[in-house]
């Protein structure tokens, strides 16, 4: 709790008061935007979880987060989450945190046995994380398409989570080396 109420008291310095950590669970064909299927997004101070799925996209006028300069948000691999905007005709955030850019950066030359992704990050810093075959074997149900059984729905709604809160143990890990 130490951390939040630190990093949130200098986001505040800079104006920022509301920091979202936002996943996306989307189809994606070469060349074509991507078609997002569900968004998970957890605001640091309220402790407020977003849950939407792929109909809640579409019909929603703009994201549940703030997009202007009083607003983070903090992906990894941020350019899917800002493609994922685009493809909704939403704006795209002002500030942007990209954990992943950021992982790159600390890690530049060094070397990361378990990979450069959420998972690698995860492992590098000895945190939890899950199961390779896991993450794989649910990206794969993202790409393949729907129509979703219910379990399948309630699964990449899980999944989607599961890389939020992932975030939210990483991040206090990479702060310290953020540029």
């Amino acid at each position: 709790m130490t951390f939040l109420v630190g990093i949130c008291a200098a986001l505040v310095a800079l104006g920022i008061s509301k920091v979202w950590l936002v996943d996306f669970e989307f189809q994606s064909h070469p060349g074509e935007l991507p078609r997002p299927i569900c968004m998970v997004a957890h605001e640091l101070n309220s402790g407020r979880t977003v849950r939407w799925w792929e109909d809640d996209l579409q019909q929603a006028a703009g994201p549940p987060y703030g997009t202007d300069a009083s607003s983070l948000l903090v992906a990894f691999y941020a350019s899917a989450e800002i493609g994922c905007h685009l493809a909704l005709g939403w704006p795209v955030p002002i500030n942007v945190l990209d954990l992943y850019v950021e992982f790159r950066n600390h890690t530049n030359g060094l070397s990361t046995p378990c990979g450069a992704g959420l998972l690698g990050a995860l492992i590098y810093f000895g945190l939890p994380a899950m199961g390779a075959e896991e993450k794989e074997s649910m990206r794969a149900l993202a790409m393949r398409g729907g129509p979703w059984t219910a379990d399948e729905r309630a699964a990449l709604l899980a999944y989607c989570e599961s890389d939020v809160i992932a975030m939210k143990e990483l991040l206090p890990h990479m702060v310290p080396s953020l540029d």
